[in-house]
């Protein structure tokens, strides 16, 4: 399988603190990868190099087999508005907007006319067990709700990527597992591939492998599950 998303021999610092030392990773089309390891061992930074959020000072991050990390920021924005999507803890969602609005926002950034982005917001929310909740405000919301208002925008433009970083870390082991199964199905059904940063073992299980972040170098691999 060749890479659709991929870091090789990565290197970042935070002034004197090496992030990175060499980080190499890949995932291909529509696989879903459990990036883990002990908090502060580079793997959220990991992710954000490879959904252009961070460049390193040395290394590639490759997406579709094009280099990324010598893009400019526009350029690097554009590319995370029309192929990745994001799932963070804390559902990151904007306070100021309705329920609806927050899922249809990466439609509206990318030129999609109103009626038609609420329209599709309303689908997913739908799709995800959410109805009734579109006028709220995530202040209204509970924890597990919230993540998959996040989830929905995450996902509404189709993403070949999915970014999801501690995506459970904030709900309980019930909510956590909801959440999950909805991730996993509505990726398996899009074709979605997802770098799922997690530090729970049960998280890690629902993807198809998973790569080990030690020290900000990437240790082990584990060969893909039977069956997936």
């Amino acid at each position: 399988m060749s890479a659709l998303i991929e870091a090789r021999d990565a290197v970042l610092s935070f002034g004197a603190t090496p992030a990175l030392r060499g980080a190499s990773f890949e995932a291909g089309p529509g696989e879903i990868v459990a990036v883990m390891g002990p908090s502060g061992s580079g793997k959220s930074t990991l992710l954000h190099c490879l959904a252009g959020i961070l460049t390193p000072e040395k290394g590639e991050i490759r997406f579709d087999g094009q280099r990324i990390d010598g893009l400019d920021e526009q350029a690097r924005s554009t590319l995370r508005r029309q192929h990745f999507g994001f799932v963070f803890q804390f559902g990151q969602l904007v306070p100021e907007l309705t329920v609806e609005e927050n899922v249809a926002l990466p439609l509206l950034l990318g030129g999609i006319r109103r009626a038609g982005a609420l329209r599709q917001a309303c689908g997913w929310l739908e799709r995800l067990g959410l109805e009734g909740t579109q006028g709220r405000r995530s202040g209204e919301l509970s924890g597990g709700q919230a993540q998959r208002v996040a989830l929905a925008r995450g996902m509404i433009n189709r993403p070949r990527v999915l970014f999801a970083d501690e995506p459970t870390g904030s709900l309980d082991s019930l909510t956590g597992e909801q959440v999950m199964d909805l991730m996993v199905a509505a990726a398996r059904e899009q074709g979605t591939t997802v770098v799922l940063v997690t530090h729970e073992p049960r998280v890690a299980m629902y993807a198809d492998r998973e790569v080990i972040v030690r020290d900000g170098t990437v240790h082990a691999l584990t060969a893909e599950r039977s069956g997936s």
